[in-house]
């Protein structure tokens, strides 16, 4: 499931963060998924465990994941639909920029999103 770069510039704590995160955004994992655990992972990855106890504290901060003692490492609630969102809103905004840069208007975006918004209204 994981995929490091061992030989990569990044630091391997921080592909595995990148990874659950990207994970979650995909919807590959969910709300109270687990995560494995920090042996299992180490030894997948042919790394130390230390490196992934410090990826897996560094998500806890965060408030990616959560730890119940002697279960494991879990998905916190709603994340999904939140990454998902910021993604959307990510993406969207390099859309508007690029479409600002081509000489469309902000007008022509705000009527776009109403002629959009209001197919959906008819819908319903």
């Amino acid at each position: 499931m994981f995929l490091i770069r061992i030989q990569g510039n990044e630091p391997i704590f921080i592909q595995i963060k990148n990874q659950v995160n990207k994970f979650i955004e995909i919807g590959v994992l969910k709300s109270n998924d687990k995560l494995p655990s920090v042996r299992n992972l180490a030894q997948e990855l042919g790394v130390n465990p230390n490196t992934v106890a410090k990826a897996y504290l560094e998500l806890e901060q965060e408030g990616i994941v959560y730890t119940l003692n002697k279960k494991g490492v879990f998905i916190s609630e709603g994340l999904s639909t939140n990454n998902h969102k910021n993604q959307l809103m990510k993406e969207f905004s390099q859309i508007a920029e690029l479409c600002l840069e081509h000489n469309i208007t902000k007008e022509e975006l705000m009527k776009a999103l109403q002629s959009m918004e209001e197919k959906e209204d008819a819908k319903d």
